[in-house]
C-alpha cells in the first residue's frame, strides 16, 4: 500500500502472521520495542512517529493469555499517549471468549472484563476472527469486525474433492456454522449430541444425521484439549462413516491435545494460523491455512473507509 499514515505493529504472540499481513499490505511492520523485566513486568516503546496515524496492533491473546493481554494493553496505551489518530486492536484469536455469560452464581463474565479493559485503555476499534460467541460483539461500545475463516477453509475443502461429504458439528452450539459450510460445499449435515459435565470434559452421546458410508468433515471454531472432537471420531465411525476430516480455526491445543488429535484417526487435520502452531512435531495429515490475506484486506478496507462485511458476501 505504501501509505505513510498506516502503521501496523506486532506483539509477540504471533509475529509470523503479522509478517504475512504486512506482506499482503506491501508495507514493513512498524518498529516497537517489547521487553520483560526480571520480575515479569512488561515494557513497550513505539520507535517511530504515530501522531495522527491509523494504527493497527496485531496480537492474539493465546497462551500465555494473560501475558499477551497485558502486552496488548501496553501497546495500545503507548499508541494512545503518542497521539495516534485511531487505534485498532487486531486480535486474531480472542481469549476468554468461552466465559461469555454467567452459568452459575458468583462467577464473572470474563470476556466482558477483557472487552472493558481494551476499550478503557484506548482502542477505537477491534478486528478479530471467529468469536466463540457472537454476542461478545455486544460487550464492546466501539466498532468490532468479526471476520470468518470460512472463505479460506471452503476454498481448501473444495480443492480436496471429497465425495459423499457430510459436515458435522461436534455439538449443537456449532450447528449454524456447520450448516453454512455444508451449504457452500454442497454437503450433508450432521450434529454430535454432546454433554459436558465440567469444563474441558466432554462426553459424546450419539450422532444426529446420516453418516453411513459418508466422508465426514468435523467443523469447529477452536480445539483446546482435543477431547471432544477426538471422541467424535469414534461416534462417527460407529455410525458407519468412512474418512473423517477435522477443520477448525483456532489451534489452542492445550495439554496433550496434539497427541489426542494425532491418534484419533483423522484423514486430515486442518486449521488456521490465528494461533502459531508450537507442537514439537507435526500431526499426521496436518494442514495449516493462512488467514493473513483476510486480515490484510480487512485492514486495508478499514483504513480506506470501505466495507468489511462485503468480504463475506
Amino acid at each position: 500500500m505504501g501509505d505513510s499514515l498506516l502503521k501496523v505493529f506486532s506483539g509477540s504472540s504471533n509475529p509470523g502472521l503479522a509478517d504475512e499481513i504486512a506482506g499482503y499490505l506491501d508495507i514493513e511492520l512498524s518498529k516497537i520495542d517489547l521487553k520483560r523485566f526480571k520480575d515479569g513486568e512488561f515494557w513497550a516503546k513505539i520507535k517511530e512517529n504515530v501522531r495522527g496515524h491509523d494504527v493497527f496492533i496485531i496480537q492474539s491473546t493465546c497462551n500465555p493469555a494473560n501475558d499477551h493481554i497485558i502486552e496488548l494493553l501496553l501497546m495500545i496505551d503507548a499508541a494512545f499517549r503518542a497521539s495516534a489518530g485511531r487505534i485498532t486492536a487486531v486480535i486474531p484469536y480472542f481469549g476468554y471468549a468461552r466465559q461469555d455469560r454467567k452459568v452459575e452464581p458468583r462467577v464473572p463474565i470474563s470476556s466482558k472484563v477483557i472487552a472493558n479493559i481494551i476499550q478503557v485503555t484506548g482502542a477505537d476499534r477491534v478486528l478479530t476472527m471467529d468469536l466463540h460467541a457472537e454476542q461478545i460483539q455486544g460487550f464492546f461500545d466501539i466498532p468490532l469486525d468479526n471476520l470468518y475463516a470460512a472463505p479460506v477453509a471452503i476454498e481448501y475443502i473444495r480443492s480436496l474433492n471429497i465425495r459423499d461429504a457430510v459436515v458435522v458439528s461436534p455439538d449443537s452450539g456449532g450447528a449454524e456454522r456447520a450448516r453454512f459450510y455444508a451449504k457452500n460445499i454442497d454437503a450433508g449435515l450432521a450434529i454430535i449430541d454432546k454433554r459436558r459435565p465440567e469444563p474441558n470434559v466432554a462426553e459424546v452421546q450419539y450422532v444426529i444425521g446420516d453418516v453411513q458410508n459418508k466422508n465426514c468433515i468435523l467443523v469447529d471454531d477452536m480445539v483446546d484439549t482435543g477431547g471432544s472432537i477426538s471422541k467424535a471420531v469414534g461416534a462417527l465411525k460407529t455410525g458407519g462413516a468412512k474418512d473423517v476430516y477435522c477443520l477448525f480455526t483456532h489451534a489452542v491445543l492445550s495439554d496433550n491435545a496434539i497427541d489426542k488429535l494425532g491418534s484419533a484417526g483423522f484423514k486430515e487435520i486442518i486449521f488456521t494460523n490465528t494461533i502459531p502452531y508450537r507442537g514439537a512435531r507435526n500431526m499426521k495429515g496436518m494442514r495449516i491455512l493462512s488467514i493473513a490475506s483476510l486480515f490484510g484486506e480487512a485492514i486495508r478496507r478499514i483504513h480506506n473507509g470501505e466495507s468489511v462485511s462485503s468480504l463475506f458476501v
